[in-house]
This record gives C-alpha cells, sequence and structure tokens, in this order.
C-alpha cells in the first residue's frame, strides 16, 4: 500500500481487485496493435497482456486525508452484488474493508464519498448487505455526486434503462439517497479546502473529476475519463463504454493540457502498477511520466 503526499495532504490507494480486465479493442474500440511496436516496452506486462491481448487495469478506491476531513473518491464493485453477465464484478467477497482499515480508515471515519460517477465499478461499497437490506456502508458520510448523473441513472427518472443499469442504481445509490447522505451537485463545487469538483462529461452524462490544491502542489482524480495509459498518447481512443465518445474525448484531452499546464499530479481509477504519475507535453501531444518506474 503507497502513500503519496501533497502539501498537507496524503492519498493512499486501496485496491479492491487487479488483473487482466477486457480484451484491448473491447475496452479501447479503435486499438491498433501496431502501437506496441513504440509502447510495448512498457505497456508489457503491467499494463497488457501479450497473452491475452487484455488490457491489466486495477480497480480501487482512494483515500485523500485533509487536516479536516476524510475523501473517499470512487468505491469499486462492493460484495455480494448481483451483476450477471460480468465475472469480476458479479457476487465478490473481497477484503476491501479490511484494506481500508489498513490505511487507517474504519467506515465511520469518513466525512465524504465522492462519486466521479456512477457506473458499476465506481458505487459498489457506496452499501453492504445488512440484515437482508442494502444499507449506507459510510454512515457518518455525504455521499457526493453530480445532478445530472443522479437523474440519469435513476430509472423512475430515466425508463430507457437496461434492466442491470436499473440495479446499480437501486442497490449503490438509492440507499444513500433514502437515508439523506446524498449531497447533488452541479457539475462544478468545493469540499472544504482545496478540493474543486470540475466536469469533465462524455464517458458518463454527469462524470466529474476532483482537483485537489495544496501546499502549492495539485492533484487530479479522473475517475473514468482516462482507463488505461495509452490514452495519454492516443486522446482520441475512447472507452467502448463512454456515452458520448467524442465529448469523452473532448474532456480528455482537455484534461491532460490543464495536468501539463498546473504540473497536477494524475490520480486514475485503472491504471495498473505504477498507478500515478505526470502528463508532460511531448510534441504536439503528451506523454505520461510514471512516478514509479513500472517493475
Amino acid at each position: 500500500m503507497t502513500t503519496h503526499r501533497l502539501g498537507d495532504t496524503t492519498i493512499t490507494r486501496v485496491m479492491e481487485q487487479m488483473g487482466p480486465g477486457f480484451p484491448a479493442n473491447h475496452l479501447l474500440p479503435d486499438w491498433d496493435p501496431a502501437i506496441l511496436e513504440e509502447h510495448g516496452h512498457w505497456l508489457a506486462p503491467n499494463y497488457y497482456q501479450s497473452e491475452t491481448g487484455k488490457f491489466v487495469s486495477s480497480i480501487h478506491s482512494w483515500v485523500i486525508k485533509t487536516g479536516h476531513h476524510t475523501i473517499l473518491v470512487d468505491t469499486c464493485c462492493g460484495n455480494g452484488k448481483n451483476r450477471p453477465g460480468s465475472d469480476r464484478f458479479h457476487m465478490l467477497n473481497t477484503p476491501y474493508l479490511d484494506r481500508l482499515a489498513a490505511a487507517g480508515v474504519q467506515p465511520e471515519d469518513v466525512d465524504y464519498v465522492m462519486c466521479t460517477h456512477l457506473h458499476v465499478d465506481h458505487v459498489g461499497w457506496n452499501t453492504k448487505l445488512l440484515d437482508g437490506r442494502w444499507v449506507p456502508t459510510f454512515p457518518n458520510a455525504k455521499y457526493v455526486m453530480s445532478r445530472i448523473e443522479r437523474e440519469h441513472w435513476d430509472p423512475s427518472l430515466n425508463k430507457s434503462l437496461r434492466t442491470g443499469q436499473a440495479e446499480i442504481f437501486t442497490d449503490s445509490v438509492l440507499p444513500v439517497i433514502a437515508s439523506g447522505q446524498a449531497v447533488l451537485v452541479e457539475m462544478t463545487d468545493q469540499i472544504g479546502d482545496g478540493l474543486l469538483i470540475e466536469p469533465a462529461p462524455g464517458h458518463a452524462p454527469g462524470h466529474v473529476m476532483l482537483r485537489l490544491i495544496s501546499g502549492g502542489k495539485e492533484g487530479i482524480f479522473v475517475g473514468d475519463v482516462m482507463h488505461h495509459p495509452i490514452q495519454v498518447y492516443r486522446p482520441e481512443w475512447s472507452s467502448g463504454f463512454d456515452t458520448d465518445p467524442r465529448l469523452a474525448e473532448q474532456s480528455r484531452r482537455q484534461m491532460l493540457a490543464n495536468c501539463v499546464a498546473r504540473n497536477a499530479q494524475v490520480f486514475p481509477a485503472h491504471f495498473g502498477v505504477p498507478h500515478t504519475g505526470f502528463v508532460r507535453q511531448h510534441g504536439d501531444g503528451f506523454r505520461f511520466e510514471f512516478l514509479e518506474s513500472p517493475k
């Protein structure tokens, strides 16, 4: 478990799972294997599994500890959630809460849960099963999400949702709304000093990022604006799961340019090892400077 420090703030990654995920051309439909000629030396084995053609990805949360608050950014898949058709998400039984405790955080300690968006692998631990009911895992937390996102995934408001999408909202979002713990924001807002919510739509309609400013340094928690570090080099490669691929590309390019200008450390939701780093200008495009060398 690695803890990073930005100014007076610490950031710790809490893992739920890591390993080969989607085939490269499934996650990124524009994937061209020819890119391995230039980037294969760092892609494999930490970010790409050559023998299967699958991307290696992590599903994790980031714990931010400031002088006043403990913030949990995204809550992975959760245990015991019915997700048929996806072995990686379905009826899990992981020691996520034990790992959170190892990071020095009990559920009662969390002040804010920041939901960058409401997809299956970002909201699962919002709730836990207690006496046959889904209840908030973090009893003292405010669950922050964009209003657009909340309304889009609510089956009572959006009749076009598939059954599985509705179930995610019902078991992992609706209980925190019912408990009065949900805080809806209008795509831009602030969580205490130095934690700014910024819009980044495209992957999901109300997708947001969290920008941290502390002690003259910056970090950005990008959610699914990027799924994989190859998108730094090919920002036009949008995910097959993006609601609006072109808008997602616009959000990604803007985020990359801002990271260069602000020298912001990037905290992605799904990068393999190393999990974090910096975006640098590279000719007319960008490159990723990993904080640690791949092992």
